[in-house]
């Protein structure tokens, strides 16, 4: 094509944009870097720019003539109508070399395979982190700026990304496209699927770096390494506790609502968490579901699983401030700190009596009652007490662990020991009235 003729139809196209009284960007504002390009003929560098200036010139003045009959978008060139009308039912033609991931589109695989690469050329001017694509780096700045440029439609939640509104209003229609190929799990979030996927592999990729522990996902990583700096950014905005996790934080408010929305089927008793339900329904079911690796003995509790272990290394962690003694269980430790300040807060309903221990309060009951739930293996007979049920198991094995000092008599019961050695004192701690 000649010079003359290349000319003629940029002077046509000049008339027409003059005609519709458009504004047209000047020439000197489009950049061209003429020296990252190459030609084989001379008069190619001009047509370049020539062609260049008209297609700026077209994209500022088109129209979008091409209209998506499947939704409302529409499109100044025919190729992007295309390129958005692909749907998932048509081919991935395009493969990514070090995985199985498909695409629909090349541009789509090439912005996929620098994730492969450790090339990161988007810097964040705020922070110390670099992105390998634009978009990321955009999302990122949104952080800073506190813009929110994407409003959902249904509620008043904005989002400074685009994938962000378009998982959370699959929560408003219930939708679950992503589906597990290894089981019937199905997830509004395709992060929440990538997560989900490890529980199948068992990969564990995030390792902490104060401990052996290894995670199936970053934020589980973080929230596992607070425990060691300590930190909780999670206050309380009714009192002053503070937490070290989310969670933590919003089962903590519940106790401030007295909200408890999760009710038992069982019986008429509600619950503020769903796993504290979880724990009650055991007793209704029998199920102990944390067996000792030790003994035979099982749990309906993982924490009186973590107890009941200790039994077995002797260890007694709990320690009292006031004397000498300690304790395996945390729950002894606070009952016997009440016989140091004479508190019995656990009250009896039917009668006045009050007891510095649960347990204690739950041994009393019985009493009321006339339940005897623990009966002897060896004969008829049973009892309300467990401690009343080992020292009769003594009259069938004829053990006597209780020996007198002053002579050789043993006992089977301690306090009968106590009353034999008043013979050796001769003394009378009953005094007549």
């Amino acid at each position: 094509m000649s010079k003359i003729k290349v000319k003629e139809e940029i002077e046509v196209i000049d008339e027409k944009l003059r005609i519709e009284s458009v504004e047209i960007k000047p020439k000197e504002e489009i950049e061209i870097n003429k020296g990252a390009l190459g030609f084989t003929d001379r008069s190619y560098p001009v047509k370049h720019e020539k062609h260049a200036f008209i297609e700026q010139e077209i994209t500022l003045t088109e129209e979008k003539t091409y209209q998506c009959s499947w939704c409302d978008k529409a499109f100044s060139q025919n190729r992007g109508l295309k390129s958005h009308q692909k749907t998932p039912t048509e081919d991935k033609s395009y493969q990514c070399s070090q995985r199985d991931n498909t695409f629909w589109r090349k541009d789509n695989l090439i912005s996929h395979q620098k994730t492969h690469t450790d090339k990161k050329p988007y810097q964040c001017s705020q922070c110390d982190k670099a992105f390998a694509h634009n978009s990321n780096l955009k999302a990122r700045q949104r952080i800073y700026s506190g813009e929110n440029p994407y409003q959902c439609s249904i509620c008043d939640m904005t989002f400074s990304h685009k994938q962000r509104i378009i998982e959370h209003q699959a929560t408003h229609t219930g939708e679950k496209p992503y589906q597990c190929s290894q089981c019937d799990n199905a997830f509004s979030q395709k992060s929440n699927l990538k997560t989900h996927k490890k529980t199948h592999t068992g990969e564990k990729p995030y390792q902490c770096s104060h401990c052996d522990k290894a995670f199936s996902h970053n934020s589980s990583l973080k929230t596992h390494q607070i425990i060691h700096t300590g930190e909780k950014p999670y206050q309380c905005s009714q009192c002053d506790k503070a937490f070290s996790r989310n969670s933590s934080l919003r089962t903590h408010q519940i106790m401030h609502t007295g909200e408890k929305p999760y009710q038992c089927s069982q019986c008429d008793k509600a619950f503020s968490l769903k796993h504290t339900l979880e724990k009650h329904l055991r007793t209704h079911t029998g199920e102990k579901p944390y067996q000792c690796s030790q003994c035979d003995k099982a749990f309906s509790r993982n924490s009186r699983l973590k107890t009941h272990h200790i039994i077995h290394t002797g260890e007694k962690p709990y320690k009292c401030s006031q004397c000498d003694k300690a304790f395996s269980s945390k729950n002894h430790l606070i009952s016997h700190k009440n016989t140091h300040t004479g508190e019995k807060p656990y009250q009896c309903s039917q009668c006045d009596k009050a007891f510095s221990s649960k347990g204690t309060l739950k041994t009393h009951e019985i009493i009321h009652t006339g339940e005897k739930p623990y009966q002897c293996s060896q004969c008829d007979k049973a009892f309300s007490q467990k401690s009343n049920l080992k020292t009769h198991q003594k009259n069938h094995t004829g053990e006597k662990p209780y020996q007198c000092s002053q002579c050789d008599k043993a006992f089977s019961l301690k306090h009968t020991l106590e009353k034999h050695l008043r013979t050796h004192t001769w003394e009378k701690p009953y005094q007549c009235s």
